[in-house]
């Protein structure tokens, strides 16, 4: 099934040009047009979407505001003429940056991409990969490990992995830590850093922008991520 994607930016010429772009690739569909950040955050409420385009210029909410906003957010590119916004965007976990005006094949690059990580986040086709209260199953290594969610550390990105922590090893799942934050208990897991989950019950202490794990672990608190210190 294609992605569903919504564009949301301030310049006709902009849509006109992605909508271009994607009527030449057979796994993307646009399914909707947003001008302002507004307009997005209702046209979300009602529909669903796999993938943003999304400019940061936007009139009265900016783009980067409007990610912050949003709870669940699809899968994000950035397309814009600013470059200086890249490193806080990635802060945001998205997919790719764009700098207008962007070729055909540089669009495509980051569709693919997308695509990519859109498929490690659905959820494999066995009743076994799912969360109970107590345990987590996950894949790793061609079979199905079964762990117990008290002895789960935390969980680190690996590129398109996840490595799984437990007190002194991981194992290794072809998977996105978004995906595991909306499946694990939002209670006893909180996530820290764009790169990083944590489990509550392990947490030594905090100090300065650091958590200290009860193993001797020391994780840093990206700076989106300052509230978690509060939910610890």
């Amino acid at each position: 099934m294609p992605l569903q994607a919504l564009i949301i930016d301030d310049e006709p010429l902009a849509h006109e040009v992605i909508s271009l772009y994607a009527k030449d690739i057979p796994f993307l569909q646009i399914t909707g047009h947003c001008y302002q950040a507004t307009e997005a955050l209702e046209y979300l409420s009602r529909n669903n979407v796999d993938l943003l385009f999304l400019d940061i210029q936007l009139p009265r909410i900016k783009g980067l505001d409007l990610l912050k906003i949003l709870k669940r957010k699809p899968l994000v590119i950035i397309t814009s003429a600013f470059g200086e916004f890249a490193l806080e965007s990635f802060e945001l976990d998205v997919c790719d940056y764009l700098l207008k005006p962007f070729s055909f094949e540089r669009f495509l690059k980051a569709v693919t991409k997308a695509m990519e990580q859109h498929r490690l986040q659905q959820p494999v086709e066995t009743p076994i990969e799912k969360a109970t209260p107590d345990q987590l199953f996950i894949k790793t290594d061609k079979r199905f490990v079964q762990l117990e969610m008290k002895d789960i550390f935390y969980l680190e990105s690996a590129g398109n992995y996840v490595k799984i922590w437990t007190k002194d090893e991981f194992l290794l799942t072809p998977r996105t830590l978004t995906s595991f934050e909306e499946q694990l208990p939002a209670g006893d897991f909180i996530r820290i850093h764009k790169s990083f989950i944590v489990n509550k019950q392990h947490v030594d202490y905090l100090e300065g922008n650091m958590v200290v794990l009860k193993n001797g672990k020391t994780l840093l608190v990206g700076k989106n991520y300052k509230n978690a210190f509060k939910l610890i």
